[in-house]
């Protein structure tokens, strides 16, 4: 099983919608997959179609109970091999409930022990800060896919970013690594776009993904109708690029 965080410190660099539609691309290719939505805003768990106020489990009673990860797991009645581990705004009180836990820092991993044999990736979704939320996500995970906007201020905090990876491989993850970095709101008419593009590679090199997600509107609609893009629509320029990149993800992979 391998556990992949899905960061950035910056919100709305189009980290759930990677989540989402990577994950769900996988599924597709016949893997095993489980999404876990560690953010309490849960836009992962309605853009996958579960209302939140209807979940009588979510990913707070795994981290402030002695509730199992079995027991909140639910399988996509969407997408064959696919199963969530949803949120709930609940979530939010967590980062305060687990500050006299001990070892707060691994109750994820610890937890995730019970289904390491049932799954083939593992994808979180973390928040955009740094609490024991996320902390949590990086201590069991083998490692971190970055997505990252191609705009002005995209470079603005990926140095914080990397230096919050290397904190937790330092002292409670010694085998926390980058995954690989996307390159999400790609705008080829834009020459900014392209700037942006060059700068990220210099600093993450051959980390970068090849594929680009680029600014798409069905892309942009899909959450709102609770579908990954593939459901949505399979041939708009959205559904192309995390297709291309889930095959570029499984490649590299393989070739590790």
């Amino acid at each position: 099983m391998k556990t992949i965080c899905v960061f950035n410190q910056k919100g709305g660099v189009g980290k759930t919608t990677t989540n989402i539609n990577l994950s769900a691309y996988l599924a597709l290719e016949g893997y095993k997959v489980l999404v876990i939505d560690i953010d309490p805003q849960g836009n992962t768990t309605s853009g996958l179609g579960l209302d939140k106020k209807k979940l009588k489990k979510s990913i707070y009673d795994v981290l402030a109970s002695d509730a199992s990860i079995k027991d909140v797991i639910i399988k996509s009645e969407i997408i064959d091999n696919f199963y969530i581990i949803p949120s709930t705004i609940s979530l939010a009180g967590a980062e305060v409930e687990l500050i006299n836990i001990e070892k707060r820092e691994l109750i994820l991993k610890n937890k995730l022990q019970e289904v390491k044999d049932d799954f083939d990736f593992v994808f979180i979704d973390c928040p955009p800060s740094l609490g024991y939320l996320t902390i949590n996500a990086l201590s069991c995970a083998n490692s971190v896919l970055i997505p990252i906007q191609c705009e002005f201020y995209a470079l603005e905090g990926v140095s914080q970013l990397v230096n919050t990876i290397q904190l937790v491989k330092k002292s409670l993850n010694k085998n926390l690594e980058v995954e690989g970095v996307v390159l999400c709101m790609y705008d080829s008419r834009a020459n900014l776009s392209n700037e942006v593009v060059n700068e990220v590679k210099k600093y993450f090199n051959e980390k970068v993904y090849n594929t680009t997600i680029p600014r798409n509107i069905r892309l942009a609609e899909s959450p709102s109708f609770g579908l990954p893009i593939m459901l949505y629509d399979d041939k708009c320029k959205g559904a192309e690029a995390y297709q291309k990149l889930s095959k570029e993800f499984l490649g590299r992979i393989k070739n590790k």
